[in-house]
């Protein structure tokens, strides 16, 4: 395992507590500043869309300038965003915040596209699922401390705290090294995945995994609250197991091809949707949250086959694409969680479970099969140069 994949790693970590503070108590936070469903889910709808338009251009420049100095812009970004949020006094002011952590995700592309440099001998699929695994670490901590201070002193406060430790996040991301940028000799050769049917068509498998498995999440947290009466030092904990879900689906599935994870992750998270519609109790709320755990289990490995199916030397642009698809996902579905909310709570996990089951059979038809790299370095030569950051 290299230096930069630990500082990573490590950096992640960090940012994962601070996340877990506030992340999942953001639509309670928004209720109580005033919000009904149907808002909540456009609001989230909303960074949606702030997250779908800046991982196209965030992959571009990734490929061109280098990968750190957009990861090292979007951690400081980070920072501003959760400051925000914290000194926030009106709705308003706060969904400027929430935009602006939104806009953050950009760093989803470069970030792939390091740890795909920065892996070693490891597999795609196993580094992304090893970083996901120390941020969702961090994540185990965050929602149980975040229940806690949000019962007893407020909400408010969960977001000072998460600024803090974005602070200490962002200090060890500085130390990376930079990456040279890659280039291909034949400028089309890089391009050519543009045409490639395989990768268009896998992009709409994407979007469908990403919207089934999300769409029964927005509101889950308002659902526990007001259906099923708990209070958010029990929900707290309860997403702290998702992340402890993440955690070992991610470290068990990233031993697996990746087209193999990518199913069962989808799986996991459709009992989860099946056990909050049918079930009640604490105990059957532990095993759902723990297998929540696969959404992003199955977004990381959603991502880690795209390389299968692009050049190396623009491999940061697919995956700006990819996530681009997968947030697209996400602004649809809280908008149409909320719309399903209203009219019956239980409706947000019947609608999940059918789609999942669609998505499955479509995942397992188009998915890419292991020792289809048809696109890997070697179809075009590689020119190296050295980055100026």
């Amino acid at each position: 395992m290299s230096r930069d994949l630990i500082l990573v790693a490590f950096s992640l970590l960090f940012w994962g507590m601070g996340e877990g503070l506030f992340y999942n108590f953001q639509p309670i936070y928004l209720e109580q500043l005033g919000a009904d469903p149907v808002r909540i889910g456009a609001i989230l709808g909303a960074v949606g869309v702030v997250m779908t338009v800046s991982h196209i251009p965030a992959g571009y420049l990734s490929d061109r300038i280098g990968r750190k100095p957009l990861m090292v812009a979007a951690w400081l970004s980070g920072i501003v965003s959760t400051w925000t949020m914290a000194l926030a006094s009106s709705m308003t002011a706060f969904v400027v915040g929430m935009l602006l952590y939104g806009f953050t995700l950009f760093v989803l592309s470069p970030l792939n596209s390091y740890v795909t440099a920065a892996r070693g001998k490891w597999s795609v699929g196993r580094a992304f699922t090893f970083i996901g695994a120390a941020f969702n670490l961090g994540g185990i901590v965050g929602p149980i401390v975040g229940g806690q201070i949000g019962d007893r002193i407020g909400l408010r406060t969960n977001f000072f705290v998460a600024a803090v430790l974005f602070m200490i996040s962002t200090g060890l991301i500085i130390f990376i090294r930079s990456q040279p940028v890659e280039k291909a000799a034949d400028q089309e050769t890089s391009y050519d995945w543009l045409r490639n049917q395989r990768y268009l068509v896998y992009l709409g498998v994407v979007f469908l995994a990403i919207f089934a498995t999300f769409l029964a999440q927005p509101l889950t947290p308002n659902f526990l609250h007001n259906e099923r009466n708990l209070s958010l030092s029990w929900i707290g904990p309860l997403y702290a197991l998702s992340g402890l879900g993440t955690v070992a689906l991610n470290l068990v599935l990233g031993f697996l091809p990746a087209r193999t994870g990518f199913l069962i992750a989808q799986a996991a998270v459709a009992i989860f949707a099946l056990i909050l519609w049918r079930a009640s109790g604490l105990p059957a709320y532990v095993v759902g949250f723990f297998l929540l755990g696969g959404f992003k289990t199955t977004r990381a490995l959603a991502s880690a086959q795209v390389r299968t199916l692009v050049h190396q030397a623009s491999m940061g642009l697919a995956y700006g694409l990819t996530e681009t698809i997968s947030s697209t996902a996400t602004i649809l579905a809280p908008i149409l969680a909320g719309f399903l909310y209203v009219r019956a709570p239980v409706w947000i996990y019947i609608a999940s479970i059918g789609l999942i089951v669609i998505s499955i059979l479509v995942s397992a038809r188009f998915s890419p099969r292991l020792g289809e790299d048809k696109t890997a370095p070697g179809r075009g030569e590689i020119q190296v140069q050295d980055s100026s950051t």
